[in-house]
């Protein structure tokens, strides 16, 4: 019997395969060199430092940067935080004092108002003996018409005296200067002098330089 040959073979086909699992001669060069204890370079370690700084270009300014912006959003926030109590500090202040100007207004009111009726009390027991007067003589005007006149007289001039206490002074007498800050000119006459009072419709009254009533009064006029 004969066998059955197979395909013919090639040139390139009978030359034997080389073994890539053997090591090549550059792999012996460095690990002989490692082995002698020489520095070899990591090439791919050297390189990751520049290779960041290529990439990341001025990193170390931008972290300056940013740690100023968190710097002084801290110091604006501490200084929030002082204002907030600064703020609730005065209004703390802010609420006793017009708790305290209430208490001082409802004080000074009350002792107003006591004022007021002491006043009030003292003027009416000043004019009770006036009064008294007053009733007396009416009633000897009743029986002798002749007495009133003087009687009367007498309780005016005791009025008078009861306003002097009280520290009211009569103004607007007939024969005195004309002052138009006291005075209240209701007619203007001929007469020998400018501006004298000769006649007195009403009294006016003065409390050291304020005016309490003004006087109503004729005013003479040359010519």
């Amino acid at each position: 019997m004969f066998r059955k040959r197979g395909p013919k073979m090639t040139d390139d086909q009978r030359k034997p395969t080389p073994d890539t699992t053997a090591p090549t001669e550059a792999d012996t060069r460095a690990r002989t060199v490692s082995e002698d204890g020489l520095d070899v370079p990591d090439t791919e370690t050297d390189n990751m430092a520049e290779d960041a700084e290529t990439a990341f270009p001025g990193m170390d300014g931008l972290d300056e940067g940013m740690l100023g912006q968190v710097q002084e959003m801290m110091a604006k926030l501490e200084r929030a935080d002082e204002l907030e109590k600064e703020n609730a500090d005065l209004k703390g202040r802010l609420a006793r004092l017009a708790t305290d100007f209430d208490s001082y207004r409802r004080r000074t009111q009350e002792d107003v108002h006591a004022a007021q009726g002491q006043g009030v009390s003292k003027a009416a027991e000043a004019l009770m003996p006036v009064y008294d007067d007053m009733d007396r003589a009416v009633t000897m005007g009743t029986a002798d018409p002749a007495k009133l006149i003087p009687g009367m007289q007498a309780v005016q001039g005791k009025i008078l005296g009861v306003f002097a206490g009280l520290g009211l002074e009569a103004t607007g007498k007939e024969g005195e200067a004309f002052d138009p800050q006291w005075h209240e000119a209701l007619q203007v006459v001929p007469g020998d002098e400018d501006d004298v009072i000769v006649q007195v419709y009403q009294l006016g009254f003065r409390m050291g330089d304020r005016l309490v009533r003004p006087a109503r009064v004729v005013v003479s006029r040359k010519g």
